[in-house]
């Protein structure tokens, strides 16, 4: 049997009268037991701390785990470790594995491998057959094997028609499509975002129409099909802003934001630093505006780390060559509180827990007696430099490496298992 007791944490819970509440709180064989003011129990695991906040466990809504196919980026295992790091109980991951995740056989392989960890990992099913944006996977063999929603992940789709198709497909069993919106036969060979730094710095740009030419068009699909769909990694000002037109005419859309679009801007590409080459890109410092505004006015859903491995070769090369991405699944809390410091708690628990769970219909989590111990147990104040002991990821492809960043993750509580960090 295993018992652990926090003591004297902080809870945030936005919709719970315990929210604000300095508990004890006993968890027993993976249940909560108990929330007090001051619980004795002398077999219990203790965890404690200065200034320790306990919330419902972090999920991300997209992160690349590269298994299978690519396991010396990152495999199950060392994903799931970097997400417990980051204070990550459930991660949905994309289809972009070699061979991809389109397939019934394919969802079970992740299910199967990653049942048992502290970490959830929840498999995102292909839209296309193979990525290839032709013609659509087995997707409700697929929803019925456990994937969580539908995508081609880091390949967004291209034909009006596919996505049509896609949208009413999924609609018949409630699904969620997520897109990257980028129209590619605009965009395909810019490096950076198109402005004034692009041609500064001699890079061919990639424009923000580009991004919301394809959220216009997803809009109308959706909008003719009554489906739900989720965009992420949005990046711009007019890209936010007709999202929230969407919503406002009450279309089933939501977004998602990278805490990496938050901080960075194109300003930061002077350095041609290759682990800032991600896409979409770092846009302007208008942009960023535009986003954090949106976070803290709720427009943006939740946060998606868009964690992405690469080994050493794909990123220590010319910068028009480096691969795209980096990882982020270890630093979306602390960069989420460097970069807003004012962003209420209870907001951030939207952002990172609760919000996802609603838009991909997964069990809604609670701090209360009784429940399912799913916890994340962090420090919102406390001061760090990040340095490679943190990375949990196989891959080292973080701009954040010797940055110092503002708050904590201090382990998660999930699946009758604790991981501290």
């Amino acid at each position: 049997m295993m018992h652990i007791l926090l003591k004297s944490a902080k809870i945030v819970a936005p919709s719970s009268p315990l929210n604000g509440q300095i508990q004890d709180i006993l968890i027993q064989n993976g249940v909560i037991t108990n929330i007090a003011a001051d619980i004795q129990h002398t077999s219990a695991q203790v965890v404690s701390g200065k200034n320790l906040h306990v919330t419902t466990g972090f999920t991300d809504v997209f992160a690349q785990f590269c298994d299978p196919g690519q396991e010396y980026k990152e495999d199950l295992q060392s994903g799931a470790e970097a997400a417990a790091k980051g204070g990550f109980t459930t991660v949905m991951i994309v289809p972009n594995t070699q061979p991809a995740l389109h397939t019934k056989s394919q969802i079970e392989y992740v299910l199967s491998k990653t049942r048992h960890g502290a970490v959830r990992v929840l498999p995102i099913g292909a839209i296309t057959k193979n990525l290839e944006g032709v013609s659509l996977a087995e997707m409700y063999e697929m929803k019925e094997t456990g994937a969580v929603a539908f995508s081609d992940g880091l390949k967004p789709v291209q034909a009006s028609g596919i996505m049509l198709k896609a949208l009413q497909y999924v609609k018949a069993f409630s699904g969620t499509i997520i897109q990257i919106p980028e129209d590619t036969s605009i965009s395909g060979h810019g490096l950076m975002h198109e402005g004034i730094f692009s041609t500064r710095l001699g890079m061919p740009g990639k424009p923000a129409i580009a991004e919301e030419i394809m959220i216009k068009r997803d809009l109308d699909l959706l909008r003719y099909t009554g489906s739900s769909l989720h965009f992420t990694a949005v990046s711009t000002r007019k890209a936010i802003a007709l999202i929230a037109a969407a919503k406002a005419e009450g279309l089933s859309v939501s977004c998602s934001v990278t805490p990496y679009h938050l901080l960075f801007t194109e300003e930061d590409m002077v350095t041609y630093d290759s682990f800032l080459k991600v896409n979409p890109p770092l846009r302007s410092r208008d942009d960023v505006q535009a986003l954090r505004e949106a976070v803290m006015d709720g427009t943006v859903d939740c946060i998606a780390t868009h964690h992405q491995p690469q080994d050493w070769d794909a990123k220590q090369v010319e910068f028009e060559y480096a691969k795209h991405g980096m990882i982020g699944l270890e630093t979306a809390f602390s960069v989420l509180r460097t970069t807003l410091p004012g962003l209420p708690l209870e907001r951030l628990a939207e952002l990172l827990s609760i919000n996802a769970r609603r838009i991909f219909n997964l069990p809604e989590l609670s701090i209360t007696q009784d429940s399912p111990a799913n916890l994340t147990i962090f420090d919102p104040a406390e001061e760090y430099q990040f340095t490679d002991a943190h990375i949990g990821s196989k891959s080292k492809n973080s701009p954040f490496i010797g940055k110092t960043l503002t708050g904590t993750v201090k382990g998660i509580i999930n699946n009758n298992q604790i991981v501290l960090a």
